[in-house]
Order: C-alpha cells, then structure tokens, then sequence
C-alpha cells in the first residue's frame, strides 16, 4: 500500500488518509513560514514546527534535510513574496520616477514590519547558518537586481542621468533596508521618497 492509501480505521471512525511526503513537506514548509512571520525567524524550531502543525516533533524531522535549510526556505519564500508583490505594484504606473517612487512608499510606510524583522533577523542569524547567508544574498541579489532594472529604465528614457544602474539599486536598497531597520525602534522620521530618489539619481 502506498503513501497516499487510506488507513483502516478499527473504532468506526471515518478512514484517516495519508499524506504523500510531498503534501507534508509543503505543510511544513508553510508552518514555518507563518511562525516566522507571526512570531519572527528566531522563533522557529523543530518544536515550534510540530506544535503548530499538531504532529510530534519526530515527524517533521522525517521531511526536512536540516533545521538551518528550512529557517532558510521559509526566510527566501516570505521575502520573495514581498519582491512579487511590490514589482506588481509599481507596475500599475510608467514613469520611471513614479515607479521608483512607488516602491519607496510600499516598502516605507510601515506596514511590513513582520518582514522587516524577518529580514533583521535573516542578517543576524546568517551569521550562524551559512543556508541562511547563502538565501539572505540570492534574496538581496534579486532585490537589488528589481531596481536597477527600474533605474536602467528611467536612463534609456532619458529620465535619470546616465549611471551605473546597479551600484545606484544598492545604495538605494542599503537606504531603504536601514530606514526599515530603524523603524523597528522607532528611531526617526522617513524621509519623503521623492527626497532619497534626488539624494540618489
């Protein structure tokens, strides 16, 4: 019988249908992913895995390679997600400037916190989980890669002086990380967008 066959019951219950390890590798990889942005990357373990799926700490060990490679899945899935739904958002406008300014005011205005913090800690613990560091710098080169496609096409456009493209996305990125990071705090003020984008273009 396989993975997926159904269990007989012997109390009259109804049958209690197995999971493929597909099916319970996903629903691990998405309980770490709600504990890491529910209760921040720090937070996820073994145990915390198994509580929150209602199963023993024994069976989840069963579908992953190691801890530090699901702390870094679930790290790369929620900030990927974020990469998405911003690109989507500054889509819905042309101008170059707009869209940068755009993405400014998404990923500024406070209500990504539970991203931030798993960013924060993402830097922090990369230290210590070279899985971790090696998705934090793929997420980072993917990020900083969306905006200087932005920026390469407000120059084609003759919309920002000429540049490189790619060294400007990561002083722009290191701006909009820091302010974030600090907000964790509440340490100042954001700047209005359109004042970091004449600090930068």
């Amino acid at each position: 019988m396989d993975a997926a066959s159904t269990d007989q019951p012997h109390d009259g219950a109804r049958p209690r249908v197995r999971k493929t390890p597909e099916e319970r590798r996903a629903e691990v990889a998405a309980a770490a992913r709600e504990i890491a942005r529910e209760q921040g990357l720090d937070t996820l373990t073994l145990r915390a895995v198994a509580a929150h799926m209602g199963v023993a700490p024994g069976l989840v060990a069963h579908y992953i390679p190691s801890m530090d490679d699901l702390v870094a899945e679930a790290f790369g899935s929620l900030v990927a997600e974020e990469l998405s739904d911003v690109v989507a958002v500054i889509a819905r406008v042309d101008a170059p400037r707009e869209r940068l300014a755009r993405l400014l005011d998404t990923l500024l205005d406070g209500s990504r916190v539970d991203i931030t913090q798993v960013w924060v800690q993402g830097w922090a613990m990369g230290a210590r989980n070279e899985a971790l560091a090696a998705r934090v710098r793929t997420e980072m080169d993917d990020w900083q890669a969306a905006i200087a496609a932005e920026i390469r096409r407000g120059i084609d456009r003759g919309e920002f002086a000429p540049g490189d493209a790619a060294t400007t996305a990561g002083h722009l990125l290191a701006m909009i990380d820091g302010l974030n990071a600090h907000s964790l705090v509440r340490w100042t003020a954001v700047p209005h967008p359109a004042r970091l984008l004449d600090l930068l273009l």
